[in-house]
């Protein structure tokens, strides 16, 4: 078969194809081009998912019919020159609006701020339609329409309008949240308008608009750097937690990425804090020089790869756990709302349907009345119920030390112990319940970690070493981490070409299958260029001791040991939960202990 040159409409097709997934890609790819034209109002209008309608409009610097003209021809940019070493905005690649237009209909119209006019040009299909005068504000209205009617194919692969209206959303969010000090604007005939203002330098303002505004309560500040990278934004504590990963925004030199090494940089900095199922909210932004970054990994620009992928990972993981040992162990502010939200005014126990149809006074439904709930007629209801557990006690002091009379204690101090388990303290301006089991679980583990990275672990000697065959640069590999595997219990050596000898195993996990464990930490070095697997096989070993060798639910606590137990919580790091991620006590305000009464 001769070969032939393809057709240009063709060739911008098949890039199309890497470069504009979905409704959302052209979005991404336009929304950039705005911000790199220095917008500070960028309104993105959609319909029909994106597929039928996609308008962004912005108040940039514009184009004139010169650039107009370049702008939907392949490999045309104003944004880098000769070099891809030193990439500062958000598209370079001069592939975004060409492989639009091959795939829909595309126009543009643009007017510089110093013309008196501006211009409109029309790519269809592919097909680049001739120049023509046209009115127009200052700025770029980039409008597509009919997305892939070039490529009915592509079509069966996208997901349903209300699918593709989401994911769009979604890249708004991460571009108001990279950029706070412009305005997004997103309406259309498919979704409600969300808008996000401007807010300046308050980054922590636009991420309120953004992931709610408990976000503000619950996020710790980071801000760490080493060797010339940094790394600053807001991590959430560990109780303030979702059922998804979609709460995790990183950004590169102000880029949002989806990039694997962050997402598990994130994954393990919070390891034993987070139930299983869960994930933590995060924002994340990397900075370092561009010459350490390759942001040219893929036409869609959403994946990089550094020059030193375990640094940055390092930096993460250290940044983020520095921050949680240090202000990670409050309780998230959504646990008091939840616990509100339990109380139901006007519990009757063993309720039935009102009999006789609706009224008015017997409802569920009706509104709240302060009486209601806590009145002689309902509460009459709770006369058969057993006697409570809990002891009321005078004022606690921690042992053996007996604190000044004004004291003040962030856990406050111990009133009682319900059902041998719960200990309520009053705080200065409310109360706290404690799971005792899940706090000195915490506690134990604490102790044990620290104990793990103190001195060499103990191992155990192996009477026949275990011969690992493995490939020669896993090999390698192994042996540069020699020294720190060999302070963690497992001494390793070289054993020809293509084989590692185990001699001894860390006492901890008893019996070990040698060679599953040294090709794990052999694909994890070749992957991140760290030995961190057995690491955290060991906390995982500690953290289930801990767990058995806390104190159980069931047992009555001496006013003292409780109070010992709060004050022990205030200076361990990461003690607001247990090993399981589980909230190990919650907080509730004066003031909302008086919303339960209807005195606020």
């Amino acid at each position: 078969m001769a070969i032939r040159q393809l057709s240009e409409t063709l060739i911008n097709q098949i890039a199309a194809g890497e470069v504009i997934e979905r409704p959302a890609s052209a979005a991404k790819e336009l929304i950039e081009n705005a911000l790199d034209a220095g917008a500070t109002r960028i309104e993105i209008a959609t319909a029909g998912g994106g597929k039928a309608l996609l308008r962004v409009s912005d108040n940039g610097s514009g184009m004139d019919a010169a650039d107009l003209e370049l702008a939907v021809r392949r490999h045309c940019t104003s944004k880098i020159s000769q070099t891809l070493e030193d990439i500062r905005t958000l598209g370079f690649r001069g592939e975004a609006l060409p492989s639009i237009g091959s795939v829909a209909r595309l126009s543009i119209a643009s007017r510089r701020r110093d013309s008196t006019g501006g211009h409109e040009i029309a790519v269809t299909g592919g097909k680049i339609a001739h120049m023509r005068p046209a009115a127009a504000n200052p700025g770029t209205i980039v409008e597509v329409r009919d997305l892939f009617f070039a490529t009915p194919a592509r079509l069966k692969f996208l997901k349903t309008e209300k699918a593709e209206a989401g994911a769009i959303t979604e890249i708004v969010k991460r571009m108001a949240i990279a950029f706070p000090a412009v305005r997004f604007v997103l309406s259309g005939s498919d979704r409600t308008t969300l808008e996000f203002p401007a807010t300046g330098d308050d980054h922590l303002a636009r991420m309120a608009q953004v992931l709610g505004k408990e976000f503000r309560d619950n996020a710790i500040a980071l801000d760490a750097e080493r060797e010339e990278i940094s790394l600053t934004g807001f991590a959430g504590v560990p109780t303030f937690n979702r059922g998804n990963s979609a709460h995790q925004y990183a950004f590169v030199n102000g880029r949002p990425v989806q990039d694997k090494l962050i997402l598990s940089a994130i994954r393990g900095a919070y390891a034993e804090t987070i139930p299983s199922g869960r994930y933590p909210v995060a924002v994340l932004s990397v900075t370092l020089d561009p010459a350490l970054v390759d942001v040219n990994v893929h036409p869609a620009k959403s994946d990089v790869r550094f020059r030193d992928p375990g640094l940055v990972r390092g930096l993460i993981v250290g940044a983020v756990r520095e921050a949680l040992a240090r202000d990670g162990s409050r309780a998230a502010t959504t646990g008091a709302s939840d616990m509100l939200r339990s109380f139901r005014p006007g519990f009757q126990p063993n309720s039935q349907p009102p009999q006789g149809g609706w009224s008015a006074e017997t409802s569920p439904s009706r509104p709240f009345q302060p009486t209601t709930g806590f009145g002689e007629r309902p509460q009459a209801s709770f006369d058969g119920l057993s006697m409570p557990t809990a002891r009321a006690e005078p004022q606690f002091s921690p042992q053996p030390a007996a604190p000044e009379p004004n004291a003040r204690y962030p856990l406050g101090a111990a009133r009682a112990q319900i059902h041998a388990n719960y200990i309520v303290a009053q705080t200065e301006d409310g109360l706290v319940i404690v799971d005792q089991h899940a706090a000195h679980e915490r506690l134990v583990f604490e102790a044990m970690r620290k104990a793990l990275h103190s001195k060499r672990l103990a191992s155990q000697v192996l009477l026949i070493p275990e011969i690992v065959d493995i490939p020669e640069e896993d090999c390698d590999r192994l042996m540069q981490h020699a020294a720190e595997l060999s302070e963690l219990g497992l001494a390793i050596e070289r054993f020809g070409p293509g084989a590692i000898a185990v001699r001894e195993t860390p006492a901890m996990l008893g019996e070990v299958d040698a060679h599953g464990l040294i090709r794990q930490l052999a694909d994890e070095i070749a992957e991140w260029d760290t030995a961190s697997g057995l690491s955290a096989k060991l906390e995982y070993v500690a953290a289930t001791m801990a767990c058995h060798g806390s104190v159980r639910s069931g047992r009555r606590l001496r006013p003292e040991e409780m109070n010992a137990l709060l004050r022990e919580m205030e200076v361990t790091p990461g003690s607001g939960q247990c090993n399981h991620g589980r909230p190990t006590y919650i907080e509730l305000k004066l003031s909302d202990i008086e919303r339960l009464f209807g005195r606020s």
